[in-house]
């Protein structure tokens, strides 16, 4: 995949995106009557939009507005060319439903097989999935991507801690694939039971979630791995849109299939390469559900240079946030991503916290519940991570630090804010 990056620029990039780009939005007004409608309302004909710069004109597409759209109103081909369903969760009200084509189904899989060969996995390994299969986007997708790289897939799925040890030693699994909280119970448990001479991983591929620097160097630390942050959404294909390749400096995102714009989350206007803002996309190539401006409300920016790993799809910075998981407190905005990093600057502190925010007579006030690592001081502690987040984030913070492993841990995701101040 290595290629000489003296022929690539952002342009040229943006140059081979364009034309893709009118070739979508000339299929949208043919084949969607969601997009035709929503084009047409806006005043657009498929020639207004030649440029990226033009995407400024078109309206955004909204997670609500594919619920609304429930179940299949966002279909742009025949239902006969659909093979699969896949579906949001719907916790937060009707799920979305994603119809995927032969094609799709195709195009997913060599976008996650590039996932697995930007690890450095081969054929020869053995790829232990355990994310959830079904009506998920998960487990499926990690499993299309090791079979259309070539590699064995241990399929074990998400939970039964004890059956995944077991496979993983007597399989001698090489990959793990799971969310970074799954992998964290899995490294501490094989840490607990002493196992680290019984396995055999080189490799971990973990996502679904934000997670920092301190629990990577856990991880790794416990499995001798070295470890990969992968992306994605259900909406957009699933996981495998993006992944850090070895430098860990970003993440790169497939530009032949997927257009990233960076937007001013307030304002909604483009932001200049290289600024941060939130992620809107839009699928170039897709086509059971193909999505125009889709706004994420994840937080980060594309990166203007291409990476020193010598491959040559460009990269967006790892995410910090979402910009509805933003927490205002005493007038600051603050992400979960702005802890993780404080925590990462702080000798003592573990990688896991909670982020507890109250309001007693009008006046918000926050909590911060952290994990000491094993032998540390944790008065100590509290001190330092009290004094860094002042000075790094700007608000004080009430801390409480507890001994390593305190904290619960997820098979899942794991819950990193708990709010009670609609409840005062």
């Amino acid at each position: 995949m290595a290629v000489s990056l003296e022929t690539y620029s952002m342009e040229a990039v943006f140059a081979k995106q364009e034309t893709l780009l009118r070739s979508l939005m000339k299929r949208l007004m043919k084949k969607s009557p969601f997009y035709k409608k929503k084009l047409r309302e806006a005043g657009i004909e498929p020639g207004d939009i030649a440029t990226i710069e033009d995407l400024n004109h078109v309206p955004f597409t909204t997670k609500n507005e594919l619920r609304e759209a429930y179940p299949l109103g966002l279909m742009a081909v025949d239902e006969e060319e659909v093979v699969r369903i896949h579906s949001s969760s719907g916790t937060t009200g009707k799920p979305i439903i994603v119809p995927y084509t032969k094609g799709d189904v195709n195009t997913w899989a060599e976008m996650f097989a590039r996932c697995y060969e930007m690890a450095g996995v081969t054929k020869r390994d053995r790829v232990q999935v355990t994310p959830g299969y079904g009506l998920w986007t998960a487990g499926i997708g990690f499993q299309a991507g090791v079979e259309r790289l070539g590699a064995m897939t241990v399929p074990t799925g998400p939970g039964n801690t004890e059956k995944q040890l077991e496979m993983m030693i007597d399989l001698k699994s090489t990959v793990l694939c799971a969310t970074s909280s799954y992998a964290l119970l899995l490294a501490e448990e094989i840490n607990r039971r002493g196992l680290q001479d019984k396995i055999h991983l080189k490799i971990g591929i973990f996502g679904s979630e934000r997670w920092g620097a301190k629990m990577r160097h856990k991880i790794e630390e416990y499995l001798g791995i070295v470890s990969f942050d992968i992306y994605g959404l259900t909406e957009v294909y699933g996981p495998g849109i993006a992944i850090d390749c070895p430098e860990h400096n970003g993440l790169h995102f497939w530009s032949d299939h997927l257009l990233f714009e960076i937007i001013d989350p307030v304002t909604g206007k483009q932001l200049p390469v290289g600024e941060q803002g939130e992620l809107v996309i839009t699928t170039l190539t897709k086509e059971g559900m193909p999505l125009l401006r889709y706004r994420t409300h994840d937080i980060t920016r594309i990166i203007p240079e291409f990476c020193t790993c010598g491959n040559p799809y460009p990269r967006i910075d790892r995410i910090l946030g979402r910009t509805d998981d933003m927490i205002k407190v005493k007038g600051v905005n603050i992400y979960p991503g702005q802890i993780d990093h404080v925590l990462r600057i702080t000798e003592g502190c573990g990688s896991e916290y909670q982020i507890h925010l109250s309001r007693e007579q009008g006046k918000d006030s926050v909590l911060i519940k952290v994990e000491g690592e094993e032998n540390s001081d944790l008065e100590v502690v509290k001190r330092r991570l009290q004094k860094n987040i002042k000075e790094k984030i700007g608000i004080y913070t009430d801390v409480e630090v507890l001994p390593a492993g305190a904290l619960p841990r997820s098979e899942k995701k794991t819950k990193r804010v708990y709010d009670n101040r609609q409840m005062a």
